[in-house]
């Protein structure tokens, strides 16, 4: 009798182990077709084929739905209480439940959100863009961000410990794929809530346009020499009352900055529109800007844009070549292109234009007329959407591209993101380091220097981690700059910088509560100016360059706690930003 029952006991735990490796089958299969559909879905968004999206996630679906039916069956479930092996059912349990959701209830109404949207219609035109579907819209991917983010937050109190690795692995993979995707949905759902407002969806915004100028460098760019109001209403831009931040003149008494920043970089931040940005926080930059510019007019605006020419050729990249019209800057610059494109705009305006104008007023209006070509451009309606996307966000990638808002709930969510151009805060990663360059020649000779940043230290001293950040600078100006180049240009020593040399100070910011130990210059260890910035270690060196030389800076910084990837932060200067941040190479602590 006995034999009887171990007989049919084993017969029960075969035939259970074989019910339980049909549905781990099924389980897997649905789920592997599933993340087969994962790309071509990317790419048809990618392409704006919002019907073969449709279709591509109807599929996707129907994978998950079939691998959770596996996952919740009955005996399945009953399984999941037995020691050792209910751990691994009940976490495949919970990666199929959680794929039938992101499915159903984040990429469904994603792609939905996506079919409802005419992308040629939110681009700008003359008479603007219409900005109510995308506000309808914004619901949708806000619920999809909110579905995504709680299903990370599910498969992350998983404890991994002790499962199978054919469970593990599959599970520490999907933990990875929900947080990126989780990351990118969580800023589309904030950009469609914000953007219609911003857009001027309800009533007309008008932004201070900063228009930074790479050849003389400031933290966050360069001089924000040309200045403008963006007027947006519905889509429509509107570029008006363009200046010179030299025309502003001096602001007595000075708007208050932080003591820490103005220890930092002195009180011109806060004294002259040339220098708000010699800080890198642009969120001190943009309220000083917008508080000097009120000063001045009397208009409080609503926030502050900026810049550069880098960025702008990424703009040129989307609308094409764009003509000079205006029959006065066609004059002024009748030894420039008639036709700005994304391959000159750069040369042009750093460094040709200074050549061949040699009056800075004259300058002035050429710019200011380049600029409103280039905005004229964008509002045609002849820009390709996706390539105009793709421009500002290769631009706010690269950190040329940066905005603030006066408004504090917006501000609030834009500080999130890299466009905020904190130093600070969520946005900022905990092992960043920043290295900022601000000229000391008072000329634009920084579209001759060439940079280099890179880690060469990575190293654990005394329990704690040491970095050192090298920092390399070329004076690639010919020998004879000083006498080739226009005085405008070199600055012709008017502050005590030899013609055709370059001065530079060059700021670097380690992680919260670090230190800067030391710096070496070119071998040599040197003094350096040693302070605080929201609780980041900043050290200050200034470099002299004759045409031809070349130096180097090495900042050690200490004491540091913070384990993940060290990421760097720099000055977007004429120089592709991958081109200046060179891969790490690290040696052993001595």
């Amino acid at each position: 009798m006995a034999a009887l029952w171990i007989a049919v006991t084993l017969i029960l735990f075969a035939g259970l182990g074989a019910w339980l490796n049909s549905k781990a089958t099924v389980i897997k299969s649905e789920l592997q077709s599933a993340t087969k559909l994962l790309s071509p879905l990317k790419a048809q968004i990618a392409a704006n084929d919002a019907t073969a999206a449709g279709q591509t996630v109807d599929a996707l679906v129907e994978h998950t739905s079939l691998a959770r039916e596996a996952a919740n069956d009955p005996v399945w479930r009953a399984a999941s209480i037995l020691p050792w092996v209910g751990p691994n059912l009940q976490a495949a349990s919970e990666v199929a439940t959680s794929a039938d959701d992101v499915a159903r209830l984040g990429a469904m109404p994603l792609v939905k959100a996506f079919q409802s949207l005419d992308w040629k219609s939110l681009t700008p035109t003359q008479t603007g863009s219409d900005l109510e579907p995308l506000r309808k819209a914004a619901p949708q991917v806000q619920a999809a961000a909110h579905a995504v983010r709680e299903t990370s937050n599910r498969l992350n109190n998983i404890n991994v410990e002790g499962l199978l690795p054919q469970i593990a692995e599959p599970l520490v993979s999907a933990r990875s794929e929900l947080k990126g995707l989780s990351a990118g949905l969580n800023s589309a759902a904030d950009a469609a809530r914000l953007a219609p407002g911003m857009l001027g969806a309800d009533s007309p915004r008008r932004y201070l346009l900063l228009m930074q100028n790479n050849a003389e460098s400031r933290a966050s760019g360069g001089i924000p020499g040309a200045l403008a109001v963006l007027t947006v209403t519905k889509g429509k831009i509107d570029l008006e009352a363009q200046t010179s931040a030299s025309a502003l003149g001096s602001f007595v008494p000075p708007v208050t900055i932080s003591p820490e920043e103005q220890a930092i970089y002195s009180g011109r931040v806060g004294k002259f529109m040339q220098d708000v940005n010699l800080t890198p926080d642009f969120e001190t930059t943009a309220s000083t800007a917008q508080a000097m510019w009120e000063k001045n007019s009397g208009e409080q605006l609503s926030g502050v844009l900026s810049l550069d020419p880098v960025a702008l050729s990424f703009i040129l990249e989307a609308t094409g070549p764009v003509e000079i019209t205006d029959p006065v800057v066609q004059r002024i610059g009748s030894e420039l292109p008639a036709q700005l494109n994304s391959s000159n705009v750069v040369q042009t305006l750093l460094s040709d234009a200074y050549a061949k104008i040699e009056e800075p007023k004259l300058q002035d209006i050429y710019f200011a007329g380049a600029a409103q070509e280039i905005f004229a451009g964008v509002s045609s309606g002849n820009t390709d959407p996706k390539k105009l996307m793709d421009a500002i966000s290769r631009g706010v990638d690269d950190r040329r591209i940066l905005l603030w808002s006066a408004e504090t709930e917006e501000q609030a969510v834009i500080g999130k993101y890299p466009i905020a151009g904190l130093i600070s805060g969520p946005s900022v990663s905990p092992t960043q380091f920043g290295v900022y360059f601000n000229d000391g020649t008072g000329a634009k000779m920084d579209y001759w220097v060439k940079r280099k940043v890179q880690i060469v230290k990575d190293c654990t001293r005394d329990g704690y981690r040491e970095v050192a950040v090298r920092v390399v600078s070329t004076n690639t100006a010919p020998s004879n700059a000083g006498s080739t180049l226009s005085p405008y240009v070199t600055g012709a020593g008017a502050y005590g910088v030899p013609a055709g040399f370059v001065q530079t100070n060059i700021v670097a910011y380690g992680p919260a509560q670090s230190n800067v130990d030391t710096v070496v210059k070119d071998g040599v260890k040197i003094p350096f100016a040693a302070q605080r910035h929201s609780q980041r270690p900043v050290g200050t060196s200034t470099i002299r360059l004759a045409p031809g030389q070349s130096t180097t800076l090495d900042f050690t910084f200490g004491h540091i706690v913070q384990h993940a990837e060290p990421d760097v932060a720099v000055t977007p200067t004429t120089q592709p930003v991958n081109e200046v941040v060179q891969a790490p190479t690290t040696t052993p602590c001595e």
